[in-house]
């Protein structure tokens, strides 16, 4: 019988967990195939049956993960309303600081100082470019001296990001940061850095065998304890005007976002794209390669097929191809 969480599970475990996660590679398929588990997430709504939401519910409540999928169907099957409740009240948040170093370029080269608005924000850890340390690598895996080095000196965080292409990275942008004179966010549910269970389930949405990004998650949750954003509780086609019309004199405004319009209806996302063109300043946008129709049509190349990498944007203009957690930069000649 046709299952379209089996769909699900099964894309899942090709297209993003193989070659980064064999923990949640070997759950997806498993899922996919099991009757039972598939009847509890139909169970659900639609929206909240995604593979991440489950594994990182199941990883927040101490089920577990990693010890095989004999226990795991065990205890979720046993726990399911704890489970449920918790997918129900969570959502996936991933909050990969990891993408400033994709983001970090195009920042730079815009007029300073910058007033930044997170579209999906969660906690806020991706509007501190400008706390970080960046490491960009030859994309040829061949080793040798980094292409780049630079950022705060002191920072808990150092990205590390494999380019490729032109990557505007002049000797002026290693001399100093992008200047960051406000920041803010809006998320459906804003996570607070201050808060212990808000930080457990962000730890919970890592998956299990990347504890370098377990690491850079908790140096990024140091950094934005030390002056926590102002986040604002909201949707983004309901916020981000008045949001925007808070940008303090003076700066340039810039919007942006990484894989949160794919969880908008089509009619949403153009809504959005809408009324980012009306306002001021820029707006930067990392999705995936299908998800803004105008930023897909100007791709001067297609993405590798199953690859997963996002499109990066200025202004619906394509710039470059990223890695969904910032792992990566393959910079278009032309752009």
């Amino acid at each position: 019988m046709h299952s379209d969480t089996g769909d699900l599970y099964r894309g899942f475990a090709e297209q993003e967990a193989r070659g980064n996660s064999a923990v949640y590679q070997d759950l997806a398929e498993r899922v996919a195939e099991d009757r039972q588990v598939r009847a509890l997430l139909d169970g659900l709504p639609a929206a909240k049956r995604q593979p991440n939401l489950l594994f990182g519910a199941v990883r927040h409540l101490g089920g577990p993960v990693t010890e095989g999928w004999p226990a795991f169907r065990a205890w979720v099957t046993a726990h399911w309303d704890e489970a449920s409740a918790t997918i129900l009240e969570r959502r996936t948040q991933t909050n990969e600081s990891g993408r400033c170093a994709t983001l970090l370029p195009l920042l730079a080269t815009l007029p300073q100082p910058l007033a930044l608005i997170e579209v999906g924000a969660s906690a806020g850890l991706c509007l501190y470019p400008d706390r970080y340390r960046y490491r960009y690598l030859p994309a040829d895996g061949a080793g040798g001296a980094p292409v780049a080095e630079f950022g705060a000196a002191a920072s808990p965080v150092t990205l590390d990001c494999a380019v490729s292409g032109p990557v505007p990275l002049p000797a002026t942008l290693q001399e100093r940061l992008p200047e960051v004179v406000w920041r803010a966010g809006i998320d459906l549910d804003p996570l607070d850095v201050r808060a212990e269970e808000d930080v457990r389930w962000l730890e919970s949405l890592v998956w299990p065998e990347q504890t370098h990004r377990l690491d850079r998650l908790r140096g990024a949750v140091r950094v934005a304890r030390a002056e926590p954003p102002l986040l604002v509780r909201g949707d983004l086609n309901a916020t981000i005007r008045e949001l925007a019309a808070q940008v303090p004199t003076g700066a340039t405004p810039v919007v942006f976002h990484s894989a949160v319009l794919a969880y908008l209806s089509p009619e949403a996302r153009e809504e959005f794209a809408t009324t980012v063109r009306e306002l001021p300043g820029h707006w930067i946008s990392n999705e995936a390669v299908s998800v803004l129709p105008a930023v897909a049509r100007r791709l001067p190349r297609p993405a590798p097929p199953g690859s997963g990498l996002f499109a990066l944007a200025l202004d619906e203009r394509p710039v470059a191809f990223t890695g969904p957690h910032g792992q990566s930069l393959d910079w278009f000649g032309d752009a």
